[in-house]
């Protein structure tokens, strides 16, 4: 009578340990790329400093998911309310600290490429037509002259407008420094919802 031999090929209890840690092993680090990779490409959470610059539609340490894809498929509207990396305009104008600069910034879209712009006597014009904010916290003690919006650029404005370093101060947002749009805030959850993006 031939014995029967172990199969070699069925796993060991061992085996089956170090096969379990594998697998954990790669699907924690599948997880992880895919977590990484949905943050580079798809959204992005983003923590509002204590400027008040975009008070009332935005408060002090909000947190906020920044859409980083559908910029991908078309360009920002007016009154967008965008994410975007500072510049040396930027810095030099707004006076940011080395801690700072390689921080972003949070405005409203206002004027588009090619858009002329003004304000005037509280009033901000595109194309000669007063812009209806009702967003505002005041309207903003300051003019700023008749200026075009180049190609590829955008005129962007706090909602707080005279308590914000922005585009009449420091000019255009180039398109490539726009990172996404804000969509959701998702804290503080008393405040929880879709951030609302006003439209013409």
């Amino acid at each position: 009578m031939s014995k029967i031999s172990r199969d070699s090929s069925q796993p060991t209890k061992k085996n089956k340990h170090l096969l379990f840690l594998q697998e954990t092993a790669q699907t924690i680090g599948l997880s992880v790329a895919l977590a990484l990779g949905f943050r580079v490409a798809v959204a992005q959470a983003y923590y509002l400093p204590p400027s008040g610059s975009m008070e009332p539609t935005l408060q002090n340490y909000d947190r906020i998911i920044v859409d980083k894809l559908s910029y991908r498929f078309q360009d920002p509207q007016r009154f967008d309310i965008v994410v975007f990396e500072t510049n040396e305009a930027v810095i030099k104008a707004c006076g940011l600290s080395a801690e700072k600069q390689k921080s972003s910034l949070i405005k409203r879209v206002i004027g588009l490429p090619g858009d002329r712009v003004e304000i005037k006597e509280g009033v901000t014009y595109i194309n000669g037509r007063a812009l209806s904010e009702p967003y505002l916290v005041k309207a903003p003690k300051y003019d700023l002259p008749l200026t075009i919006v180049p190609a590829n650029s955008y005129f962007a404005l706090g909602d707080n407008r005279n308590n914000s370093c922005d585009g009449h101060i420091w000019g255009f947002v180039p398109k490539e420094n726009i990172i996404g749009k804000a969509t959701l805030r998702y804290w503080p959850l008393d405040h929880f919802g879709n951030i609302d993006h006003r439209k013409d």
